[in-house]
């Protein structure tokens, strides 16, 4: 049993020390040497005693003194944990169309499981759709040499390139018979971009050297080959669009 003496002690402190009415009359210095105080008066009174009971309930209330009081809305929920609390409030679904909800929660498994792979089955085949689109025209992409890949890459002219898309695909789409399709293209680096376009959607392309009105003439004649199939749903520009926003 603790000593009178440990009892009176105790008794001083047994205020909690969260307690600041009865602090502000007492002419203590400060709230943190109050508490320092009344921790080390604990621990020395836990020291001192020897019955293990005692000891046990010193250091219970030491305990106490280190934590603050709980609030009511706190110590409610230590008590009342989920599932066994208050009962949630309902959720959006809910305060919407019952009868509509009701069916969806409701349907049958093997139905579910129907809808599941059908919408999966139909992803995945956009998803390769895609894929095929995206992997032709990497395709006629890597047709182009390196030099004028870089060169349209570093200065991309998205208006000119266009302009030579829809001469390049009116011509391999026409079956009129016409096999040649001549361009008179004269600026050096113009001329560069329209064989890079010519090698994207495979066919060939000439340029030969001319004298007009007493000038030189450049003169591109462009033909298809054997392996000339259906142009490519992503032209070159989409192409150049989607690599430089990273998609």
């Amino acid at each position: 049993m603790a000593s009178a003496d440990l009892l009176r002690r105790e008794e001083e402190f047994y205020s909690s020390l969260f307690d600041s009415a009865k602090d502000a009359g007492d002419g203590v210095k400060s709230r943190s040497q109050l508490i320092e105080r009344k921790i080390e008066a604990l621990e020395d009174m836990a020291t001192k005693v020897s019955n293990r009971r005692s000891r046990r309930w010193l250091n219970d209330r030491l305990l106490i003194e280190l934590v603050p009081r709980l609030h009511v809305e706190e110590i409610k929920g230590l008590f009342a944990p989920p599932p066994w609390g208050e009962e949630l409030p309902l959720s959006a679904f809910c305060r919407t169309s019952v009868g509509e909800w009701d069916a969806f929660r409701s349907i049958d498994m093997d139905v579910e499981a129907r809808l599941v792979q059908h919408m999966k089955r139909s992803t995945e085949r956009q998803k390769k759709h895609v894929d095929k689109d995206e992997l032709i025209a990497l395709d006629a992409w890597r047709r182009i040499d390196r030099q004028t890949r870089e060169a349209m890459k570093r200065n991309f002219l998205p208006d000119l390139l266009e302009i030579y898309e829809e001469r390049v695909r009116a011509f391999i789409e026409d079956t009129s018979g016409n096999d040649v399709l001549v361009l008179n293209v004269q600026d050096p680096f113009q001329r560069l971009l329209l064989h890079g376009v010519c090698e994207f959607y495979n066919v060939t392309s000439t340029t030969m050297s001319s004298v007009k009105d007493g000038k030189p003439w450049k003169t591109t004649t462009v033909k298809k080959r054997l392996g000339t199939g259906v142009p490519s749903k992503i032209t070159l520009v989409s192409f150049l669009r989607m690599k430089k926003n990273g998609s």
